[in-house]
């Protein structure tokens, strides 16, 4: 096993521990030597982990600590940088540039070997559909409602051309390669309702918040499933 990857283990062993984990438990965990052990935390610490107690007293992870970019698996990194680089093709302006920086945040804090294999991984997203993709304008507005959890004003074009005012509960969003939609409760309608972002008209974000929250009506739709386009 690679030190990095033993590294990580070690990591997750102590984020998944409910209470102090002694030094001679951890290495047989592990699979190494209590010396190893020691060295490997005080690596962990240097490297910004927030790695409480002390040989004979046990060790624990405060809760918070994010693991740091250089720990991740190969794999893993490239799943990130890929998914990055899609949601740089596919969300609004400002969530674009957000996934951006967090690409080149990751990618900065990389040993130069690893970051030399990630820019040449092979990995591509290309931009097929950039000449045919429609400016919604909409998409930060709403990000922001579901993030608040806030009721919005919605004027919409269904696709009859026939648009409608409607004030809804969003709670989320799905990127797909063609169109974005927002999943909603609608007030209107008294259920469930998926709106294109593309035809969306204009958004008015609300004051009020909606009654139940983002999470109760993600279980609620999820049970439901109910796949009925805004109309």
């Amino acid at each position: 096993m690679s030190r990095s990857a033993r590294l990580l283990q070690l990591l997750d062993a102590l984020r998944r521990a409910r209470r102090p984990q002694s030094g001679p438990v951890l290495a047989q965990q592990l699979g190494i030597s209590l010396r190893t052990l020691y060295r490997d935390i005080a690596t962990l610490r240097e490297q910004g982990a927030d790695i409480l107690g002390d040989p004979g007293l046990g060790f624990e992870m405060r809760p918070g600590f994010l693991l740091p970019p250089l720990m991740f698996t190969a794999d893993e990194l490239e799943a990130l940088m890929l998914g990055a680089r899609w949601m740089g093709k596919q969300a609004d302006g400002q969530l674009a540039a957000a996934a951006a920086s967090a690409l080149e945040r990751i990618r900065s804090s990389l040993p130069v070997e690893l970051r030399t294999e990630i820019d040449t991984s092979g990995l591509l997203v290309p931009d097929m559909q950039a000449a045919e993709r429609t400016a919604e304008p909409w998409q930060g507005p709403l990000r922001l409602a579901i993030r608040s959890q806030h009721k919005v004003l919605l004027r919409y074009r269904d696709q009859k051309e026939q648009a409608s005012e409607r004030c809804v509960w969003p709670f989320a969003m799905g990127f797909f390669e063609h169109v974005r939609v927002l999943v909603a409760w609608c007030e209107l309608r008294q259920d469930f309702r998926h709106f294109r972002a593309d035809r969306v008209l204009q958004v008015q974000e609300l004051a009020e918040r909606y009654p139940e929250t983002r999470a109760r009506l993600i279980q609620r739709w999820s049970r439901q499933m109910g796949y009925r386009i805004g109309r």
